[in-house]
């Protein structure tokens, strides 16, 4: 499956959209030249069709009326320390959930992973941790914290000095290559995939939730 739920700074870039814009990242300023050079620190969101669980009871059922447990992953933040050759990156997420039978005390275990992604797919690292809802008599909804985290060697996440030359080296009209985007040299964008890390969460879905949340 495709991992993948944050927009990478070579996006930013391309697009020239000045919202985009802060210290490390790659930007156009005014459709002409480079400014500045992405952060080491890589990119952290919620994968594709992971964000949210549905459980039934029984576990074959998939009808409505058959929905147990219903919860998803929100308020994901970050933290990057990357002042020395690991750049170390800590996420946290809620976990808000919602129940339909409310009847008594109920402790769930929802199983979610953090996993590390290379150039958009190729997965380096994945962890797999358990978050703990706590259920009170007669209420439907509760909530619990999770946590994920990264380690990324800062010289695979710093792109070579010969790519950001051609990156940031002005241009003027006349010039060969002028009127061509830099970002969309083939070895241009070769580096920046292999110099973009993601740090992504999501729940530990069965194929069968995973193929309920792609087709629902």
């Amino acid at each position: 499956m495709k991992l993948r739920n944050a927009i990478i700074v070579a996006a930013c870039a391309a697009a020239g959209l000045s919202a985009c814009k802060s210290e490390g990242d790659i930007v156009v300023e005014q459709g002409v030249g480079i400014t500045a050079l992405r952060s080491v620190c890589p990119a952290v969101g919620v994968a594709d069709h992971t964000g949210d669980i549905t459980v039934f009871s029984p576990a074959d059922a998939t009808t409505a009326d058959a929905i147990d447990i219903t919860a998803l992953i929100t308020n994901v933040r970050s933290t990057c320390d990357e002042s020395g050759a690991e750049v170390y990156t800590n996420a946290t997420f809620e976990v808000r959930a919602l129940r339909s039978n409310t009847n008594g005390a109920r402790t769930v275990e929802l199983p979610y992973f953090g996993t590390v992604l290379r150039g958009g797919d190729a997965v380096i690292a994945k962890r797999v941790g358990t978050v703990t809802l706590n259920f009170a008599d007669g209420q439907s909804r509760a909530s619990a914290m999770g946590t994920a985290g990264a380690v990324v060697n800062r010289a695979e996440a710093t792109l070579p000095s010969d790519i950001r030359d051609i990156i940031t080296r002005n241009r003027r009209a006349g010039d060969e290559d002028a009127a061509i985007d830099p970002l969309t040299r083939p070895e241009v964008r070769a580096a920046l995939a292999r110099a973009s890390f993601e740090l992504l969460v999501g729940f530990q879905l069965t194929e069968d939730q995973l193929a309920y949340n792609a087709t629902r």
